[in-house]
C-alpha cells in the first residue's frame, strides 16, 4: 500500500469553484469589463474583496462586498435578485464633496416627511465631473423614506444575524433614504446612523456581466 500511495501521490482536493457573484469570499478578485460606460474607478478593473458584510432588513437581508484595487477607492457592491438580476457599485462621498455635487437646502428635505424630494445635480468642475460625472445623474426623485435596519461589517449569508440587542453582534442600526434617476440606472442613497453619522453613497445599477472574471483566493 505504501508503494502505491508513492506511486499516485496523494488525491489533490477538488478546486473551489467561483463562478458567481454571490459565492465571492473574503480574498477573492475580479475584473469588469472596459467599457466607457462604466467610471473610472470600475473601468478595466481588477477588484479584490477586503470585507463581506450584510444589511438586515425587517424581512429581508442584502450581502454587501467591499472592494479595492490599485487606486484604493472603496467599492461597495451588492447583487439584486428582482425580474432581471443585476449589480450596484456605490461609492461614498463626504459633506464637502455633497456640498458641490447638491443643492444642500434641497438635498435637506430628503429626510422631512413626505419624502419625496426632487433632486438636481449642480453643475460640475471639470475636476469633479473627470471623478464623479459618470455615478451621476442630472436628476433623481426620492423612493425610500427612513427605512430601518442594521448593519453588520459580518457574512450573514444563509443564516440569520444575532437578534438580542444586548450582543455586540447584533449590528448598528440605521434609517435609509434613497433617490433614483427616471431610468432606474443611477442612485443616491443615505444611511443615518444611531448618533447622527451619515453616509452618503453614488450608486451605479450594472448587468451582472460587467464582471468578466473571478478568481478565486484559494
Amino acid at each position: 500500500m505504501g508503494f502505491l500511495s508513492g506511486l499516485f501521490g496523494k488525491k489533490e482536493a477538488p478546486k473551489r469553484q467561483l463562478d458567481h457573484v454571490n459565492k465571492l469570499l473574503k480574498g477573492d478578485m475580479i475584473s469588469l469589463d472596459d467599457s466607457f460606460a462604466l467610471p473610472e474607478q470600475l473601468r478595466g478593473q481588477q477588484l479584490k474583496v477586503e470585507e463581506v458584510h450584510t444589511y438586515e432588513y425587517e424581512r429581508s437581508q442584502q450581502c454587501e462586498w467591499l472592494l479595492r484595487g490599485h487606486s484604493g477607492t472603496a467599492i461597495y457592491l451588492s447583487y439584486h435578485q428582482e425580474d432581471e438580476a443585476y449589480l450596484s457599485f456605490s461609492i461614498k462621498v463626504n459633506r464637502a464633496v455633497v456640498e458641490q455635487l447638491f443643492d444642500l437646502e434641497q438635498f435637506s428635505q430628503i429626510f422631512e416627511e413626505p419624502g419625496n424630494v426632487e433632486l438636481t445635480t449642480l453643475s460640475l468642475s471639470n475636476e469633479l465631473d473627470s471623478e464623479y460625472g459618470r455615478w451621476l445623474a442630472s436628476a433623481y426623485h426620492q423612493v425610500e423614506f427612513g427605512c430601518f435596519g442594521y448593519f453588520h461589517r459580518e457574512d450573514y449569508r444563509g443564516q440569520k444575524p444575532p437578534q438580542d440587542d444586548s450582543s455586540q453582534h447584533r449590528g448598528n442600526a440605521f434609517e435609509s433614504y434613497s433617490l433614483v434617476n427616471n431610468e432606474d440606472s443611477q442612485a443616491v442613497d443615505i444611511e443615518v446612523y444611531e448618533g447622527g453619522e451619515t453616509d452618503v453613497m453614488l450608486t451605479l445599477y450594472r448587468p451582472v456581466t460587467d464582471i468578466r472574471e473571478f478568481w478565486p483566493a484559494s
